[in-house]
């Protein structure tokens, strides 16, 4: 927050007020016949399209696209039916795994799939402004983030750069698992995804309030990058 928002008393609740009282403002500027329909109105209703559109992408049988008529659509204002909290790796891409057209889904990525301030507000705007019903934190196998923090933990390795603050904020989900046995990369992976899962879970005031009137479900999964299947965590 800017110094001169700080004087003037504009807390965190100030903000989103004015934030949510734009949006509305600006979704009534334009005719309702022109704002995209929300596919999925609960966040069950949410999560079976995901599911549905991750079978259908598995299967190599997607839905036909027209591209060129969604963006008309979609032009005058968004309805994203989920949230993705996904890892950066340039394999994983939300919108092709779950089979959903631009628009559709509200996607944060960040190498090793974790909760920054600016990854949560971003995903508390697309659930309070932009009404997404579900919050998926989505890891993948073979994760480099991931790989990377198991072995700083283990061996200490000085990792260069900024890269070295993406150990530190994703050791306190994986350090438990360091104890464990068989394969510690992919049980680090799951334990990752839990733990951000159960941030996001207790990120008052926005989130825990729509989870609390059952508006919104946060949920984890994992991406099989052989198979492109999503296992839920």
């Amino acid at each position: 927050m800017c110094d001169a928002c700080a004087k003037a008393g504009l807390g965190r609740r100030g903000l989103l007020g004015g934030v949510l009282a734009g949006a509305a403002m600006l979704a009534a500027s334009h005719p309702a016949a022109a704002q995209p329909v929300r596919a999925a109105s609960t966040p069950d209703a949410a999560l079976a399209l995901l599911t549905e559109g991750n079978a259908r992408y598995v299967a190599n049988q997607p839905r036909e696209r027209d591209f060129s008529a969604n963006r008309v659509n979609t032009a005058q204002g968004q309805t994203p039916f989920a949230s993705i909290l996904g890892c950066a790796d340039s394999r994983v891409a939300p919108e092709l795994a779950f089979d959903q057209l631009p628009g559709a889904l509200f996607v944060v990525r960040v190498a090793g799939n974790f909760v920054t301030d600016e990854g949560l507000g971003s995903l508390e705007f697309g659930s309070a402004v932009l009404g997404s019903k579900l919050i998926m934190v989505l890891g993948h196998t073979s994760c480099g983030a991931v790989k990377a923090t198991v072995e700083a933990l283990q061996k200490g390795n000085n990792l260069p750069g900024h890269i070295a603050g993406l150990a530190r904020a994703m050791k306190p989900g994986i350090a438990p698992v360091l104890r464990e046995g068989g394969d510690l990369v992919a049980a680090a992976t799951i334990a990752n995804v839990r733990y951000n899962v159960a941030r996001l879970e207790k990120s008052t005031p926005i989130l825990t309030g729509l989870i609390a009137k059952k508006e919104l479900r946060v949920v984890g999964g994992v991406y099989d990058l052989a198979t492109g299947k999503v296992t839920l965590v």
